[in-house]
Order: C-alpha cells, then sequence, then structure tokens
C-alpha cells in the first residue's frame, strides 16, 4: 500500500568522549524526537500506532551503530532504522584516541493512505 509522508524532524546527537557512535545516534533521534509535540492524530482519523516512522542516521563509521538501540529511542509507530556514512569525527588534540562522534538523524512518518 502507498505511504505519505506527513512530518520529517531533524537532530543531532553528540558523544563528546568515547567514540560511540550508537549513543551518538540514540541522541540524535532523541534529539529530533523533544522538538514535536504531534496534535494532529484525532483530527486526521489516525493512531500513534499506525506511524510508519523510518529513522535515518549519519555517522562516519554506519556499522558500529546498533540499529534496534536506536530504534528503541522512538516510542511509537513501526520503526525501521537506516545508517548511512556522514556526520563528523572530531579527534582530541591532547587524548589519542578520543574522540567525538556528531551524528545527524532524520525522523519520517508517513501514514498507508
Amino acid at each position: 500500500m502507498e505511504k505519505t509522508r506527513w512530518i520529517t524532524e531533524m537532530g543531532m546527537g553528540v558523544d563528546v568522549h568515547g567514540g560511540d557512535y550508537t549513543k551518538a545516534a540514540r541522541r540524535a533521534v532523541s534529539d529530533a524526537l523533544r522538538h514535536s509535540s504531534l496534535n494532529f492524530f484525532e483530527a486526521a482519523g489516525k493512531t500513534r500506532d499506525q506511524m510508519h516512522v523510518e529513522v535515518r542516521i549519519a555517522v562516519e563509521q554506519p556499522s558500529h551503530v546498533d540499529v534496534d538501540a536506536v530504534a528503541a529511542e522512538v516510542p511509537y509507530g513501526t520503526v525501521t532504522v537506516a545508517v548511512q556514512m556522514g556526520g563528523l569525527d572530531v579527534e582530541s588534540p591532547r587524548a589519542e584516541g578520543d574522540v567525538m562522534v556528531i551524528a545527524n538523524a532524520a525522523i519520517l512518518v508517513s501514514f498507508e493512505d
């Protein structure tokens, strides 16, 4: 069945010390969700459980992201997570191996037509 996108939210998350890509990705999703308050469900005849939530994460090391942990950040709907190359790693000037990981997230919410 065809779906129509209703919402697009963006977020950014950072793991300042430790180089944890999943932590940065989860924070990016949390950042995007905290900027949302969806109040249209009753007027549109939709429920939260009917949402199809596509989470797109961009980090420099996509294989280091636990997609199940990222999906758990989304409280409603059918959630899928895709991770791709992007984001930014910033090396510490003082501590070798200390990496700041910056993740970007896009959350796309669709409903079946």
